[in-house]
């Protein structure tokens, strides 16, 4: 139930899944639009997904308070049975401050995200799909930040022979990723990348009594950090429709999901990447997955977006300025018209908790644009406060199963080793290679000695025969001498007897 305008005007569960789209400039009620439906998908069954922008969405864990304008607004709509009532909340959040931590690996969110995160060049969208595609080939697993780092450093190191099989891998192109790396450690990166990694059925449950739990996103400190929050919603999109199983068109969705400031999702994104959205749009709510995109203007969805949101409401808009003006007129054409209002002229005479509203019927035709006044909230309108925060983060069924990172072996692990290694081995080879040089020239010193030693010495068999020779040389010369006397004798003596 949506509100009253000359009839009951009311959002079928059969066709919520069909998409939808909430518009309306800034205090015109589309957060109280967004909080009625995520209490009406809550108590039909139905789990819901919604980032709260200003925390504002936070109150709807919380009973409401009664408030004469609140029953003045019931009465005149003819809300006869309307109460007040707190609804099933878990609260989550991608810095574990608000709620509970969300985390997923750098593999699951896959290059072309991670290239739109950090804003990559294509030459460098090329080089981070060569490092995932090395890191699935050699078993290494890419989990945080930390991890892609490493990565990117090992193959700047073997850019050379990575070359003939994958192309050139610039190490400047590689430095402007690390670079980029740094940015986004900066916006709160390296606290959503990691282990546990969060499992989409918890996105999905229910409690004893049927009701769905609404999951809150804390973003208002996500919000300082544009790109980080569009790409985390698109992830946990087409993570919803590669894991879920086909349903065709059930009773009633599974998961509703509130895309809020989504003109943040297409700023500046590639084709690739709206490719990519269009396709997740048009095919997951056979997944059973309903997208409702809230934003200000119309014109901030893409038009093949725009073509698939079935369930419309749209609060007012203000024609101040020429895009003003193109946006009613685009919001105005969007509609199946009402001959009974200029629809066009109505969009900026709304008041504040009133919109045209135009959904599916039973048979999947736009109903007729009608003026409706929005029903009541049941839950509190507003921000809890932090104490309620907290105690509800410690009753949600999740509680532990998040709040504690964990860190296990992967690529930068691996790679670590892998270096070390290579860091031991070189070393061993250095000090081999300085050991066989030393042993080179010591070996060359003693050559060297030895051949000195020759020239300047003789041998001990040298020397002895050297010392017999002179014994006896002298020896012979005494015997000379003293003979010499009698041999002259004996001749002089033989003549003057002749």
């Amino acid at each position: 139930f949506l509100g009253q305008s000359e009839k009951r005007e009311e959002l079928f569960l059969k066709l919520a899944n069909r998409h939808g789209l909430i518009t309306g400039a800034t205090g015109t009620g589309k957060t109280v639009t967004l909080q009625i439906l995520a209490e009406g998908f809550s108590a039909a069954g139905v789990p819901v997904f919604a980032a709260d922008i200003k925390g504002d969405l936070s109150g709807i864990s919380r009973e409401g308070e009664p408030k004469d304008f609140l029953f003045k607004r019931a009465k005149k709509i003819g809300f006869d049975d309307y109460g007040f009532d707190a609804f099933p909340t878990v609260f989550w959040d991608l810095f574990g401050k608000q709620g509970h931590p969300i985390r997923t690996t750098i593999t699951e969110m896959g290059p072309l995200l991670i290239s739109r995160l950090m804003g990559l060049t294509d030459a460098q969208e090329g080089a981070l799909n060569i490092a995932f595609r090395i890191a699935d080939e050699e078993g290494l697993l890419l989990l945080d930040l930390k991890d892609l780092r490493a990565m990117l450093s090992e193959l700047a190191n073997r850019g050379s022979e990575l070359t003939s099989d994958y192309g050139n891998v610039n190490s400047r192109t590689i430095g402007a990723i690390q670079r980029r790396l740094i940015v986004l450690e900066e916006q709160g990166g390296e606290n959503f990348f990691g282990e546990p990694a969060l499992d989409i059925k918890d996105l999905m449950r229910t409690t004893r009594d049927g009701r769905g739990y609404i999951n809150i996103l804390a973003a208002d400190e996500l919000m300082q950090s544009p790109q980080l929050y569009a790409t985390f919603l698109l992830w946990l999109m087409s993570e919803l429709f590669e894991e879920m199983p086909e349903v065709g068109n059930p009773d009633k969705p599974k998961l509703v999901f509130f895309f809020d400031e989504a003109h943040l999702l297409f700023n500046e994104a590639p084709k690739s990447l709206l490719t990519k959205v269009e396709q997740v749009v048009r095919l997951i709510r056979s997944k059973g997955v309903g997208v409702y995109f809230v934003t200000q203007n119309p014109l901030d969805v893409p038009d093949t977006v725009l073509a698939q949101l079935g369930n419309r409401v749209q609060h007012a808009l203000r024609a101040f300025t020429p895009r003003d003006q193109k946006a009613v007129k685009a919001a105005a054409t969007t509609f199946r018209q009402n001959p009974k209002f200029d629809t066009e002229e109505v969009i900026t005479q709304l008041g504040v908790g009133e919109a045209l509203i135009s959904t599916l019927d039973l048979k999947g035709v736009p109903s007729m644009v009608e003026r409706t006044l929005i029903r009541p909230p049941s839950s509190q309108m507003g921000p809890v406060m932090p104490a309620q925060r907290t105690q509800t983060v410690k009753d949600s069924p999740v509680y532990g199963l998040y709040d504690q990172a964990v860190d296990r072996d992967s690529a930068f692990e691996k790679l670590r080793v892998k270096a070390e290694k290579i860091a031991e081995q070189q070393q061993a080879a250095a000090e081999a290679k300085e050991r066989e040089k030393a042993d080179k020239a010591k070996a060359k010193q003693t050559s060297s000695r030895s051949r000195g030693r020759s020239r300047r010495t003789d041998s001990a068999t040298d020397r002895f025969v050297k010392n017999i020779a002179s014994t006896v040389g002298r020896q012979v010369g005494n015997m000379l001498v003293r003979n010499s006397g009698s041999i002259v004798r004996g001749i002089l003596g033989s003549l003057l007897k002749r």
